[in-house]
């Protein structure tokens, strides 16, 4: 019985059949790779078969290495399943809620998490920000506040708001600008991995590139880019209006607005700890919507003297 394949055995090789690394293994198991390196020649060793082909690139399954990848796979959703399960079995509101959100909105929601906790004080929250958008059904998180069109396949919750998007730069109330003719100003844009955002696109169809004189892949990075004079930027007004440098430009473009989402995933929506976060979280966003949804303009900054 002692030789028996083991789950550790089984989630080494699923970490680095899924990463292809070793090193990328280790990282994922909380181990080091020199730990990595010696459980995968055990295991190597007690099965008589070598399950990794290893090359500068990488390691690359055998054919005995794919099976075992695939079986570790099965095991790993099925485990995944049964923890949904059981946390269903939960009827009161205690435990971990773990919450994925974006950086642009953990500086809005964290008051409201804060009042959560003092609110229901036996419940922990343990908050990923991330713009990667985690596996809700691999349990990498119980409840994502995230924008989106729609939600997700395979995730159920709410739309709680509207994002509302306007261009921003800074300046005086007499400082006038154009949207007609966007080429006439310099502007700070995504880069490359954002170019699936509504505003990458509006900038490739309207602006010559020469025009865009920066570039950030994140968010926050084009507003602080924006709010150091570098150029405007299309930006969602509940992240600009509170800054007092920027100015709204122009009206709501209403060909960029989003949702505001509340996932989680069907098995999770009836356990108490996540429906009580749920619910709450509801109605602290609703308190915000003027903001997020655009009602709430910054004044201008006053004229320099």
């Amino acid at each position: 019985m002692q030789d028996r394949v083991g789950w550790q055995d089984l989630r080494l090789v699923l970490a680095i059949g899924t990463s292809g690394t070793l090193a990328g293994a280790a990282r994922e198991l909380g181990i080091d790779h020199s730990t990595a390196f010696r459980r995968l020649g055990a295991l190597e060793a007690k099965l008589g078969v070598r399950l990794f082909d290893r090359a500068r690139d990488g390691y690359a399954p055998t054919p005995a290495g794919e099976a075992m990848v695939a079986t570790a796979g099965r095991m790993d959703a099925e485990i995944a399943d049964l923890e949904r399960l059981l946390a269903g079995q939960d009827l009161r509101p205690s435990g971990t809620v773990r919450v994925t959100t974006t950086d642009t909105l953990i500086g809005l929601l964290t008051p409201a998490f804060a009042t959560f906790r003092r609110s229901f004080p036996e419940i922990v929250l343990e908050v990923v920000v991330t713009n990667a958008f985690l596996t809700l059904t691999r349990r990498d998180a119980d409840v994502a506040i995230r924008p989106a069109a729609t939600a997700p396949e395979m995730l159920v919750g709410r739309r709680v708001a509207t994002i509302a998007t306007a261009v921003y730069g800074v300046g005086n109330a007499e400082t006038t600008v154009d949207l007609d003719d966007p080429g006439a100003y310099a502007w700070v844009g995504p880069d490359d991995s954002l170019a699936h955002l509504g505003f990458a696109k509006w900038l490739r169809a309207r602006v010559p590139p020469e025009r865009v004189t920066y570039r950030s892949n994140t968010l926050l990075g084009l507003l602080a880019a924006v709010r150091a004079g570098l150029g405007l930027a299309m930006l969602p007004c509940f992240l600009a209006d509170p800054d007092p440098p920027l100015r709204r430009i122009g009206p709501l473009m209403p060909e960029m607005e989003t949702g505001l989402w509340l996932l989680t995933h069907p098995d999770l929506r009836k356990v108490a700890r996540v429906r009580a976060f749920l619910h709450f979280m509801a109605e602290e966003i609703g308190c915000s919507r003027p903001l997020l949804e655009g009602h709430t303009p910054a004044a201008a900054p006053p004229a320099p003297v």
